[in-house]
Parts: structure tokens; C-alpha cells; sequence
């Protein structure tokens, strides 16, 4: 059976969902998930996982993202994005490049940050964007993200610097939205802002120089396997053949070196426990002087898999 991770490239205008159903057709599999969503409006690294591999995405999911963007300064919109409505527009010509700077600056790091009323975050078991579209408004509380880089490499203005589009990358945590970052940019220096473009170029270890669009998927469907995905994902800690039986049989065995984490695994962060063959057999936390298996991947010699 079909088991791997596929780093698509998204095109505009489709959702993440959309590309889950392309690619069940394509791997042939109604077992397909995503590791995070993308906007429809955004491109780039969106990570599926085939079968067996989707019990991979949950470790997926909070790892950092870097994304390629560029804010426009001067006009605010419902969505916080191009998608939506302007609502509000002030002139930027007065924002000079060192403003836009001081700006960026003072949004890196660790800060607190409230999503876009247009989010897919649940409020009373309902879409956020669901309430707002139905004329609702929607305040969602802040939550704590950090912002690893926010680099600013372009700066153009428009119509005499009514509107300024600043070209940044950033690199964040889990949860974070750079939509958000636009309008607060924007609310900051005093004229709104919003998001133009963003395409994401990295989650956790898997770039755009391995994402395929899905034009050459249908082409050639290329599958990053088991084995190669978790050993770029998490620590690795090799077994030796009866650890990798006692393992795939659901049973602990002492606490080993895992290469790539400086303490304990856990069952937030698990080591990615490997047989001699190179197999992926399990993913194991730390307990005291003990192993234990969170996921069980490869069966035991004798069972079925």
C-alpha cells in the first residue's frame, strides 16, 4: 500500500481541501490529510500525507513555517487580505522605509497576536468566517505566536505613494497569520494594511525545491516515503533487530540514545525509531529508564501489516 508524504506546490485559487481531493484521485486513496491549510489566495508548500504517512501530520502541523509576502500599506480590508472589501484607505506617502522597518521590527519575536475575523478558528463550534460572512462581528482573542525572522526586501509606491507594497519574508511558528501581521503593520504606522500576495516556502524540513505542482504530480506522482520523511522530521534512534520486534509488538525497552534532541522524547516530540533494514518501526517517547511506542508503524515478523 501507498504510504509517503507528497510536498505539493498549491496553485492560487484553490483550496486545501481541493488539493486533498485531487490527490486522492491521483494515489488512488481515500486516506489523504493535509499538515495546515492554505488560504485559497496563497501558493506554495502545502505537505499531504498517503495512507499510513497521516499519522505523521500531527507532528507535522506545529512545526515553524517561513513564507514569501508582500503587505500593501494604505488600504485595510475585511478579510485582511486582497480577497476582501477595502474598508478603510489612508495615504502612505508620509510611511517613509525607515517607519516600515521600525514597524517589522517591533513585531518580531514573541508577541501576542489576534487572528483574522476571517479565520477557520472555531467560535462556539462555528467557523469564524462563517459568522462574519452571515454579517456577525467576530473578535477572537489574542494568542501567543513568535515571529523567528521578518525581513523586508523591497519597498514600491503606488499612485504617488498612496499605497506603499512592502516585499518581506517571514519565518513563524505554528498558528501564526501573516494576514494578521499585514494589518497590524498597517494599524501601526497609521495608514492599514493588508496582504497582496504570500506563498509559504517551508514547513518544518520540507521546501519548495521538493514540492511538485499538481500538473506534474499527474505526471509522475512522487512519494516521499516513510522511512525518509520521519528521519528528516524528528530525532532518530536506530534499534537493533529484537528492540525492533519488541517494538512493533506494542512493547517498551530501554531508554536509548535518539540523535537530534538534546533531552527526553515525548509524545509531543517522539524520536522516529528505525530497524536495521531502515524501516520505519515506530515513534517512541521516553519513560524513566524505559522506551514506550506512541505509534506502532511496521508489524512484527509473522503478522500482517
Amino acid at each position: 500500500m501507498l504510504s509517503g508524504l507528497v510536498i505539493v506546490d498549491k496553485p492560487q485559487g484553490w483550496t486545501s481541501h481541493d488539493v486533498v481531493g485531487r490527490m486522492r484521485r491521483l494515489a488512488g486513496t481515500r486516506k489523504v490529510g493535509h499538515a495546515g491549510t492554505l488560504d485559497p489566495m496563497a501558493t506554495g508548500v502545502l505537505v499531504l500525507g498517503i495512507n499510513k504517512a497521516t499519522r505523521l501530520l500531527t507532528y507535522i502541523v506545529g512545526t515553524s513555517k517561513t513564507y514569501t509576502a508582500t503587505i500593501r500599506l494604505g488600504e485595510s480590508t475585511i478579510t485582511d487580505d486582497a480577497e476582501g472589501d477595502v474598508t478603510e484607505a489612508r495615504s502612505a506617502a508620509g510611511v517613509s522605509n525607515a517607519d516600515i522597518a521600525l514597524g517589522i521590527e517591533a513585531l518580531k519575536g514573541p508577541i501576542q497576536q489576534v487572528p483574522s475575523s476571517v479565520s477557520a478558528i472555531k467560535v462556539n463550534g462555528e467557523r469564524s468566517y462563517a459568522r462574519v460572512r452571515s454579517g456577525e462581528e467576530v473578535k477572537l482573542a489574542a494568542r501567543p505566536v513568535t515571529i523567528h525572522r521578518f525581513d523586508m526586501h523591497g519597498v514600491a509606491r503606488n499612485d504617488g505613494g498612496r499605497t506603499v507594497d512592502v516585499d518581506v519574508t517571514v519565518e513563524c511558528s505554528s498558528g501564526t497569520y501573516i494576514r494578521a501581521l499585514a494589518r497590524d503593520l498597517g494599524a501601526a504606522l497609521g495608514v492599514g494594511g493588508h496582504l497582496t500576495a504570500l506563498r509559504r516556502t517551508q514547513v518544518g524540513p520540507y521546501s519548495i525545491d521538493q514540492a511538485r505542482t499538481l500538473d506534474e504530480l499527474a505526471r509522475e506522482l512522487q512519494v516521499l516515503e516513510m522511512s525518509a520523511a520521519a528521519r528528516s522530521l524528528m530525532p532518530n534512534r536506530e534499534l537493533t533487530d529484537h528492540e525492533a520486534t519488541e517494538i512493533s509488538f506494542g512493547r517498551r525497552i530501554a531508554a536509548g540514545p535518539a540523535s537530534g534532541t538534546p533531552g527526553a522524547a515525548t509524545a509531543e516530540n517522539p524520536a522516529a525509531a528505525f530497524a536495521p533494514s531502515g524501516e520505519l518501526v515506530a515513534l517512541l517517547a521516553d519513560a524513566g529508564s524505559f522506551a514506550k511506542p506512541v505509534l506502532v508503524f511496521a508489524p512484527a515478523a509473522g503478522q500482517e501489516n
